[in-house]
């Protein structure tokens, strides 16, 4: 479309195409090309807009995180019951910490979770396994409550993914 005439000094620049305007200089070049594509932008902007709230609601994730501190594997003890330990931390400003209820689920049952002493946000318990099972899944429940605007507090819950515990025999 673009053809140059002339040596480097004296550039004298043609558009094909565009009969009404013939022959152009390099700075009326610059201002067609930036004409062409600060329409072409904000023809993207007036598609991306409808998107733009659902990608911020997107952005404020609250979506929590489970960290599980547990080994996969432990020795079988006389007990029957083993540890388990995972931290919770969550993104959601809205959130009261202080109502936070942790359990952790296995074999139909809820068993509540207790704080770690001295570190924030990390939870611990017992699950019991039966002596005749070598393996048994489980996965922590967190209820909590988060402030809503105009509205009392809502309650909510996050789950974790689930989790294997293999017992081995010594």
């Amino acid at each position: 479309m673009l053809e140059m005439i002339g040596g480097a000094v004296g550039e004298i620049h043609v558009v094909r195409g565009l009969p009404k305007f013939g022959v152009l200089s390099s700075v009326e070049i610059q201002l067609y090309i930036r004409l062409f594509f600060g329409t072409f932008r904000r023809m993207k902007l007036k598609k991306f807009l409808p998107l733009l709230p659902v990608l911020l609601l997107a952005g404020c994730s609250t979506t929590a995180t489970f960290t599980h501190m547990t080994p996969s594997v432990q020795v079988r003890n006389a007990d029957n019951l083993y540890p388990v330990e995972v931290a919770f931390t969550s993104p959601q400003q809205s959130l009261r910490w202080d109502s936070l209820k942790p359990y952790v689920l296995v074999n139909g049952q809820t068993l509540p979770l207790n704080p770690v002493p001295v570190v924030k946000n990390r939870w611990e318990g017992l699950i019991p396994v039966p002596p005749t099972q070598n393996s048994v899944t489980y996965r922590f429940k967190f209820d909590y409550l988060y402030n809503s605007f105009g509205q009392n507090p809502q309650r909510d819950s996050s789950w974790s993914p689930t989790y294997t515990l293999k017992i081995i025999d010594q």
